[in-house]
């Protein structure tokens, strides 16, 4: 039984919304899903959400669901990108029919948000907390500095990543920040954390999204308003919860175990790809997972992106709807990497590529500690 996406929806507006709390995001994003479908709440029976104010217990409440099935997975941003994967067995396994899986962060105003907390008897408390290791901005460069200087990348290659994506977000009416940028523009911006500009860091936002999943069987029997998008594969992994315990710091055991997953699940090969949505907090990110899901050799990636390849027009569109650099970035952001590769393949996305058959998505949570990929296609790509 095969699984297939049949709403998808973010909130009204994505960016600074200060009235807006957590679960009022969570609402809006369900309720404009089930819209996009054409469903209502009587039709779910399965909800997921991440178990932080907003999770699935308090989702089904507030939306009167009495759901069969939950999920309230949290492994960062790309928890979402395991829910479908959840929600897809789950509908194959009889648990439930119809999931709807929502994502509400107040990141920038942090209205109805909860105090961050940490454990003090955690990996991360006991061995990087008391080197000045924080959160992901002073964790993230660790393992760049090492690639680049293992495998030669340079300051204005890893430049090139924001360029290109701010290119994909001009074309895109609801991105947070669409001014054409240049190389000289990010390598002058501030230094966040070396060797890493404020243009090279993702965004910090509000907004929210969500997605309704069932198999194929049912979409059939079921008025919708748009094709299904059909789940042709999936995978999961993850690396070590410690940044500087990665085993090879210049590459996602993660990214590269999801991937060849999803891949073999899907049953494709690279030249089947016709869109990509890489997790983009820092602008390191998509360099690694081009390597890791093997669309370019190791080292390579830098200069891929710098000559064009995945900039509009390129051989391999990435990110087009400005990646949490230039679109929006909540917090936990693998939720809208979803939501442009399910338009994408429906053919109503902002900066449309043409013939998305098959469309890729890859996800990381924390600090490269865990990652998720999806292979996203058409019905006609379902049946090859």
């Amino acid at each position: 039984m095969s699984a297939v996406i049949i709403g998808a929806a973010e909130t009204d507006s994505v960016g600074k919304l200060p009235g807006y709390s957590n679960m009022m995001l969570h609402l809006e994003a369900a309720r404009n899903a089930l819209t996009d479908a054409g469903l209502t709440k009587d039709d779910i029976d399965g909800i997921a959400a991440v178990a932080v104010p907003g999770g699935p217990l308090e989702v089904a409440d507030a939306l009167g669901i009495n759901p069969s099935w939950v999920d309230s997975t949290s492994v960062g941003g790309t928890s979402f990108l395991y829910m479908v994967r959840h929600a897809a067995a789950a509908i194959a396994a009889g648990h439930c029919t119809t999931v709807l899986i929502t994502h509400g962060e107040s990141g920038r105003s942090y209205t109805g948000q909860p105090e961050w907390n940490y454990d003090p008897y955690s990996a991360l408390s006991q061995f990087e907390l008391p080197y000045g290791v924080y959160d992901n901005v002073q964790s993230f460069p660790v393992p760049l500095l090492r690639y680049m200087k293992d495998t030669g990348l340079t300051s204005e290659q890893l430049a090139a990543v924001p360029v290109a994506q701010r290119q994909w977000a001009a074309r895109n009416p609801r991105a947070y920040m669409k001014e054409p940028i240049t190389i000289d523009d990010v390598l002058s911006s501030r230094m966040i954390t070396y060797p890493l500009h404020l243009l090279e860091c993702c965004l910090v936002t509000d907004g929210g999204g969500a997605l309704i999943v069932t198999s194929a069987e049912r979409a059939r029997d079921l008025d919708l308003r748009h094709k299904p998008v059909h789940v042709l594969g999936t995978g999961a992994g993850v690396d070590s919860p410690l940044i500087s315990q990665m085993p090879d710091a210049t590459s996602s055991r993660g990214f590269r175990q999801s991937s060849a997953q999803a891949f073999r699940a899907a049953g494709i090969t690279h030249a089947d790809v016709d869109h990509v949505m890489i997790y983009d907090a820092f602008a390191h990110l998509p360099i690694y997972a081009l390597e890791d899901m093997g669309f370019v050799e190791r080292g390579e990636a830098g200069a891929f992106i710098a000559d064009g390849n995945t900039a509009p027009g390129g051989s391999l569109p990435v990110n087009t709807n400005g990646g949490g650099l230039s679109y929006t970035h909540t917090g936990m952001y693998g939720m809208f990497a979803i939501q442009e590769s399910v338009r994408q393949v429906r053919g109503e996305a902002a900066a449309q590529v043409d013939g998305v058959d098959v469309s890729v998505v890859l996800g990381n949570g924390g600090s490269f500690m865990a990652a998720a990929t999806l292979v996203l296609g058409s019905a006609d790509a379902a049946e090859q």
